[in-house]
């Protein structure tokens, strides 16, 4: 098999999972990395055995480096995609994919000019959690779907983050930062969205760091802080969403869909696992269902990587890929836009759902 040759730009929290996971595939190599502060590279190095760390000009003009995998902060993540592709390699961005449907096009428009691939996360919904509800819902258990809600209700990162700023400037909120997890859960389950109706807003303009090391520093808040959506499918299917960081405590479901026959209740689409349950019409009780696929178990941030590789070798589009992650874009600023005219608005972007992964699979294994 083919190797190919990956650099990770960015060596900030979720850089050693990415780097952990993408090294468990034969067909992945992590040879470099790079930080806008060097010695935080080269700490990821030392840490993780990566064979180079180095400045993210080095890293792009690295011959042998095919993906680059970008997991700065969002308000640069157009940017370095954009280096990134302009260099010839393909790209994997962490969420959001961009901060607005511009920036995302731009990326889309120059991936297709260079014959080159481009992909995002959150690849959760690869995971043996959601696969499996993607498998029920295919299979006809719960009926048609005619509903769904999905929710994410805490009180923001401020508290444990070490820099916690990021998620309350563009590009942040809970709608950016965690939306894209139930929306490609939704689009996965679902297909894609055709219209929206929303309400966003701020409740506290300013926001106290309680974590460390900027404990007692205060945050101006810029992003929405609470949206709430109405999302209407191209399938007829209808989904309320809920984003907040202003929610000390709650009960609701991750997400639940509802169908003509039953209900299925979705796991956390921020993690790779179960629980998967059911309730069909009928019963009574809710009962928990065996997982079909594997990739459940701990984190895998960085599957997507993996199928990203696959997909440009074997010819075929990335389940976790760029018209998905520019459709997730156009649905949340949608989203702030709708609310700012108090209407519905139109959705123009489509994206196919990704292809569902055959059941059975394991570790360092793949569907090519």
């Amino acid at each position: 098999m083919s190797t190919t040759k990956i650099g990770i730009i960015g060596c900030g929290n979720v850089a050693g999972v990415y780097i952990e996971v993408c090294g468990r595939f034969d067909i992945l190599q992590v040879a470099a990395c790079s930080d806008i502060i060097p010695e935080r590279a080269k700490s990821v190095a030392e840490q993780y055995g990566v064979p180079k760390a180095c400045s993210t000009e080095a890293l792009l003009a690295d011959p042998e480096i095919g993906i680059v995998v970008n997991l700065t902060v969002p308000r640069v993540h157009a940017e370095i995609a954009l280096q990134a592709l302009e260099a010839g390699k393909s790209v994997f961005n962490e969420k959001p994919f961009a901060l607005n449907r511009e920036e995302a096009g731009r990326i889309l428009a120059a991936a297709r000019d260079r014959g080159l691939g481009v992909g995002c996360a959150p690849d959760t919904f690869l995971g043996g959690g959601l696969q499996t509800c993607r498998k029920l819902i295919d299979d006809g258990v719960i009926g048609r779907p005619v509903a769904a809600s999905g929710f994410m209700l805490d009180h923001g990162p401020e508290g444990w983050h070490p820099n916690p700023e990021f998620f309350y400037k563009a590009g942040g909120g809970p709608l950016f930062d965690r939306a894209p997890y139930h929306l490609n859960a939704l689009v996965t389950l679902l297909g894609p969205v055709s219209r929206v109706a929303g309400s966003a807003k701020i409740s506290f303009p300013q926001r106290l760091i309680t974590s460390r090391p900027k404990y007692g520093q205060v945050i101006e808040v810029e992003a929405p802080t609470h949206s709430a959506a109405l999302l209407e499918f191209e399938s007829g299917a209808t989904c309320t969403l809920t984003m907040s960081y202003e929610v000390w405590a709650s009960q609701v479901p991750h997400i639940e869909v509802y169908g003509s026959e039953g209900t299925l209740s979705v796991p956390d689409p921020n993690t790779f696992g179960g629980p998967v349950r059911l309730c069909l019409a009928g019963e009574s009780d809710w009962r928990e269902v065996p997982l079909t696929h594997g990739y459940a178990e701990g984190n895998n941030r960085g599957i997507g990587v993996a199928d990203l590789a696959y997909a440009l070798r074997g010819g075929r589009a990335p389940r976790a890929g760029g018209e998905l992650a520019y459709h997730v874009v156009d649905v949340m600023q949608r989203v702030h836009e709708a609310a700012e005219a108090r209407r519905y608005l139109q959705v123009d972007s489509r994206c196919e759902r990704p292809a569902a992964l055959p059941p059975g699979l394991t570790m360092r294994t793949w569907d090519a």
